[in-house]
């Protein structure tokens, strides 16, 4: 390589510009970067990979939803059993999408209450449900009973003999 003279270089004809004048020179290498399609390539497989987390998100946080919901239904249902047991009374349970409830027979006030399915923001299908319990821990007036729960694509239901056996189902 042979060596040019840095004043030859500054006032090169293909150095000036339009109006003759001499372009500033720098002595600093250029800075490297990306190219737009570059960046747009990594931004769009970016989005794509984002999309696929987001929606296996969605779909966990809908599975924990619904299975806490049927979860609480099932705990809801031993609660009522052992305490009609225990007091030797007449116990009913109310399930509907807002609240679960356990009270006398007579309806008097609630001796337990927690909130439904709908503030984990899970749907309960069909009318309010109501379970009577015998002293003895028997389901009264019924022989079986389903209660479906759903949240996105996620369903469960939750199924309740008369004998009290109670199973989740997918």
């Amino acid at each position: 390589m042979h060596a040019v003279d840095p004043a030859f270089c500054r006032s090169a004809p293909h150095k000036n510009g339009a109006g003759g004048i001499p372009l500033q020179h720098y002595s600093f290498p250029m800075k490297q970067g990306f190219t737009l399609p570059e960046l747009m390539l990594v931004l769009a497989v970016a989005a794509i990979l984002l999309g696929i987390g987001v929606t296996s998100l969605v779909r966990a946080m809908d599975q924990l939803s619904v299975d806490g919901a049927a979860a609480q239904l099932v705990a809801a249902h031993h609660r009522a059993r052992m305490m009609a047991v225990v007091r030797g009374q007449v116990l009913t349970l109310l399930v509907d999408a807002d609240s679960v409830r356990i009270t006398l027979r007579t309806g008097a006030s609630p001796l337990w209450s927690a909130s439904g399915p709908a503030g984990s923001g899970v749907s309960l299908a069909g009318p309010d449900r109501r379970f009577t319990f015998s002293p003895e821990g028997l389901t009264l007036g019924l022989s079986n009973a389903s209660l479906q729960l759903q949240r996105g694509s996620t369903t469960r239901t939750v199924v309740i003999s008369r004998l009290g056996r109670v199973r989740v189902l997918r």
